[in-house]
């Protein structure tokens, strides 16, 4: 059984088997740490690049997480084998690696902490992690507990693995003095000037703990000896570990901890995980949380979550929907934008909708991340691949290859700030360029951006695509300088046109009389290029040759472009319907909308490496949550709200058991995907890739607050326009705005046209003007 519990603060998981790989995460500004039901976890570090003090007993490119993350005996996990010291009977807590069936089994991730609770002959074990505020640090708070009526000698092994973290000097060792187990090793490097910028790194990693071990192991062979980690040699037949070192061996933190409990009594431990630049850190940081106020800090770390609290709560039919929106969901909107997840260097598109996210949390952010980006823009107009967060960091990876669509997002993100917020002063804001010392308004960057777009394209009026749009991986349609990306066409025509709003209201009608006649020339060239007789396709290559289309064998149609060629309102009605028809035949899945099918099995050179991934995984045909997100803002933008609706519930996993074990996913976080390719490969169709990073969180916040329930900030105050369901008959919505509470509640009626009232009286039309701060207005909306 799974179920949200605690009013959906908690989520609870009481089998192992039904969702093998299912996880949760923590973060801090410092950290994150992600953990699976059964004990295996990823957690990565700033120093200040991301990096990590647990690896998997191979070197392997860095990276941040892998998508559907394969976990083995030897991943890197947060394990404690228990035993009846009396009769040599063992199991491990939480589940792996002994694999014991457990006589209960609860896996409980909560917003600030995770929980497990496992009993086996007797025994009770409670762990619970969490995090602090400003630490790099892993705290884990463990009980054990003996059930039985009689006296028990227990032994308490909590095995943390650190991995293969070097081929160059890696080891490790008690100190007695720290209490801890101390894992060292020096980061592998081969240039000189490495040297120097690696000199400051955290190379340690470490286990300490609140009460001095009876015994300890740091070679993990010795430990596992032929036994394998689901039987230690070391721990077989009775026998206490003994307090062996590791010498250029493969190393972790294992320690026993000897418990006499009496009957029903319980002992409680608390350990500290993580890395550390020396000796003399580990001993500061005890000194810290070991002095009494652990508590108080984690407290303080439960207060900065809750900081992240949304701007608004529902009560609907769905109490699944309510569960997610109300709690998770402005969390993992939270976890993006005060994170920057955990990258100095995020990608441009990321880093500007992670912070529309934040316009609905907390607008100071958002206003923060507009005004940073816009400091790096080139004075062209462009944008770069990627927002630099530190003086030292660099662009890396990703973020070396030109992508186009860029500029884009910055009309999308800062239409999300002015409404929350009506801060129309931020436009007036003086800030520099990237690649000049002339200082001009935001209008003007914004102005310039949308001209850029509106520049870089061919002489058929679509727009270039050099090595990737939105789309990273399809880096080869037109690396030759030729091709052209439908999807960024339709974006460009999109962004200019909500522009010209902004340029109405900044009293630009000759601007914005520009923009909306060229947006108007971009839908016609749309039309005359792109339309395959049922369906818009995806591009053109660099040869000339248009992909995205009914001839195609595989990529044939594609999301992306059908959902933003009706943002942009190219289509006529005949058109929309064809549209609808064509998603609805081949890729709506009882899992979401896929990116495109068929999901393309062999490299197609003149498209790219999203070609290469396996058919229905990543960018490659899976039910991609991001560009599902983008097919709901265009279908609320057409009032098609049951479709809306639709497309963002199958996002959330559950409700019930078959759907999460299906997905391998539970309802505490969207994942970036959920495996495609559903009607070429149906076992594996629905699989989460488990990634929490990914801007769908955003939009999906956006489009509940602003389109589903229909509260949509405006020039004059609040608009009301609800686009609920069809089938619900009431709703209710507590909703934060400009300082002011507004208490919503939903009727259906028989009339067909809108009625809201405010404080009992009926309002002429949709808006709550003159919003007074600290006032709260009850509402009520006739649909």
């Amino acid at each position: 059984m799974s179920q949200f519990i605690e009013d959906g603060a908690k989520y609870l998981l009481d089998n192992p088997d039904i969702a093998p790989n299912s996880a949760a995460y923590l973060w801090n500004k410092k950290m994150m740490v992600q953990v699976s039901c059964r004990g295996y976890a990823v957690g990565q570090f700033m120093q200040p690049e991301p990096a990590k003090y647990a690896h998997i007993p191979s070197l392997a490119a860095k990276s941040f997480m892998q998508p559907e993350q394969p976990y083995f005996s030897h991943h890197p996990g947060r394990f404690f084998y228990v035993r009846d010291d009396e009769t040599g009977e063992m199991f491990s807590a939480p589940y792996e690696p002994m694999k014991v069936k457990l006589d209960d089994f609860k896996f409980i991730p909560g917003l600030s902490d995770v929980t497990w609770v496992a009993q086996k002959f007797g025994i009770e074990i409670t762990i619970r992690l969490t995090l602090v505020n400003d630490e790099v640090a892993e705290v884990y708070q463990v009980s054990v507990k003996n059930l039985s009526n009689k006296p028990r000698k227990i032994s308490l092994i909590p095995y943390f693995p650190v991995g293969y973290s070097s081929w160059m000097n890696m080891g490790g060792d008690f100190d007695k003095e720290l209490n801890a187990v101390v894992c060292t090793c020096i980061s592998p490097y081969q240039k000189v000037e490495d040297h120097f910028k690696q000199k400051h790194f955290k190379d340690i990693t470490y286990l300490t703990a609140d009460r001095t071990p009876n015994s300890y192991e740091v070679a993990l062979q010795k430990f596992e000896g032929d036994g394998g980690l689901h039987n230690p040699s070391a721990l077989q037949d009775k026998q206490n570990l003994t307090n062996g070192n590791a010498l250029y061996e493969m190393p972790a933190c294992i320690m026993q901890f000897e418990l006499e409990l009496a009957s029903n009594q319980q002992e409680d431990t608390t350990l500290l995980f993580g890395p550390a630049f020396d000796k003399a850190e580990i001993k500061n940081l005890k000194a810290k949380l070991f002095d009494g106020s652990l508590n108080d800090k984690i407290h303080d770390y439960e207060d900065y979550i809750h900081s992240g609290n949304g701007c608004f709560d529902i009560h609907t039919p769905d109490d699944q929907l309510n569960n997610f929106v109300n709690n998770w969901l402005p969390r993992q909107v939270f976890y993006h934008g005060d994170s920057n997840r955990l990258s100095t260097d995020p990608q441009t598109r990321n880093y500007l909708q992670d912070a529309m996210g934040m316009a609905y949390i907390k607008p100071d952010s958002t206003r923060a991340s507009i005004l940073h980006a816009l400091s790096q823009q080139e004075s062209s107009g462009a944008m770069p691949d990627g927002i630099l967060l530190t003086d030292e960091a660099e662009l890396k990876y990703i973020n070396q290859i030109p992508h186009t669509d860029h500029p884009v997002w910055l009309t999308i993100v800062i239409e999300a700030y002015l409404n929350e917020t009506a801060d129309w002063a931020i436009l007036d804001e003086q800030v520099k360029w990237g690649d000049s010392d002339e200082i001009t308004s935001v209008y003007d960057h914004l102005s310039r951006a949308m001209q850029f777009l509106i520049k870089e394209r061919d002489h058929r009026g679509l727009n270039y695509i050099a090595q990737g749009d939105w789309c990273d991986p399809m880096n080869m349609v037109g690396y030759k300088g030729k091709g052209v990306s439908g999807w960024l066409t339709e974006a460009v025509s999109f962004a200019i046109q909500k522009w010209a709003k902004v340029c109405v209201i900044k009293n630009d009608q000759t601007q914005a009389d520009q923009l909306n006649q060229t947006a108007q020339e971009i839908n016609k060239c749309i039309n005359n290029e792109l339309w395959d007789g049922n369906w818009y396709g995806r591009g053109i290559t660099d040869d000339g040759v248009i992909f995205g289309v009914n001839a195609d064998k595989e990529g044939k149609i594609f999301l992306n472009a059908q959902s933003w060629a009706l943002m942009c309102g190219a289509p006529s009605d005949d058109q929309k319907q064809k549209m609808f028809n064509a998603i609805d035949e081949q890729l709506n899945t009882p899992y979401g909308v896929m990116m495109y099918a068929p999901a393309y099995t062999a490299m197609r050179d003149d498209v790219g490496r999203v070609t290469q991934k396996w058919p229905g995984s990543a960018e490659n045909g899976s039910v991609y949550n991001h560009a599902a997100a983008f097919y709901a803002s265009s279908l609320y933008q057409l009032n098609e709200s049951d479709k809306a609706f639709d497309v963002l519930r199958k996002m959330i996993s559950g409700p019930n058991d078959a759907d999460i074990k299906q997905r391998g996913q539970l309802p505490v976080y969207i994942p970036n995907y959920y495996r495609g390719a559903y009607y070429q490969f149906p076992r594996t169709a629905g699989r989460s890739s488990h990634l929490f990073n990914t801007g769908t969180a955003a939009w999906f916040y956006r489009l509940t607050c602003e389109e589903m329930m229909g509260l949509k900030g405006c020039p004059e105050g609040l608009n009301i326009q609800p686009k609920l369901p069809s089938q619900w008959q009431e709703a209710h919505c507590t909703r934060e705005f400009r300082g002011a509470i507004f208490n919503v509640r939903y009727i259906k009626s028989d009339n067909d046209a809108l009625r809201v009232d405010v404080n009992a009286e009926t309002i002429t039309d949709s808006i709550i003007r003159d919003i007074k701060a600290n006032t709260t207005y009850d509402v009520v909306v006739y649909f």
